[in-house]
């Protein structure tokens, strides 16, 4: 009842506030930002009572709610458990032969792993060797940069020279065959 009374009363207050509004946009300019000013301080006062007043009834409500729930809890009556009680052990011993599974399944893909590993290990081992056997007999033969420049030279000489001869080849069998035919 109180609470109604309020809000009626709050109501009544924000009804006042505008027609004071209307009434201080008439007042002379030097008054007007004034009289402008406590309306909107007005205002701003009732908005917090107005949400202090939602605050308290909000707060009732979860007393009242929580005092209900209290009261039926102290009104029930508990009886024993019920003949079945049994516990779902299935379900646990298939999760666990799953983990199981998933544990193995992980110790065989490092185990598998770690042969890879070990099987690149080796054949780097070996790639080192054949490296190192190489170079030792790059450098046996003696062959040095110039050397290879020289023989890369020639080739590219031997090159034009072969297709100097066969454009030279070509040219003769075409003569010969235009003459005799």
């Amino acid at each position: 009842v109180v609470e109604n009374e309020i809000q009626a009363r709050i109501d009544n207050i924000f009804s006042n506030l505008e027609r004071l509004e209307i009434l201080s946009s008439k007042e002379p300019p030097n008054k007007r930002q004034n009289a402008k000013l406590r309306v909107d301080q007005l205002k701003y006062d009732i908005q917090h009572l107005q949400t202090a007043l939602r605050n308290f009834q909000h707060r009732r409500y979860i007393r009242e709610q929580q005092e209900r729930q209290r009261e039926e809890l102290l009104a029930r009556t508990f009886t024993t458990n019920d003949s079945d009680t049994t516990i779902p052990i299935d379900e646990t011993l298939q999760f666990n032969e799953s983990l199981q599974n998933a544990h193995r399944g992980m110790d065989d893909l490092i185990g598998s792993g770690t042969n890879i590993l070990q099987g690149l290990r080796d054949q780097r081992v070996t790639l080192k060797g054949t490296h190192k056997k190489i170079l030792d007999v790059a450098n046996m033969l003696g062959l040095s940069n110039t050397v290879m420049r020289l023989i890369e030279k020639r080739a590219f000489q031997d090159k034009y020279f072969m297709i100097g001869g066969m454009i030279l080849t070509c040219v003769i069998m075409f003569l010969v065959v235009q003459y005799l035919t």
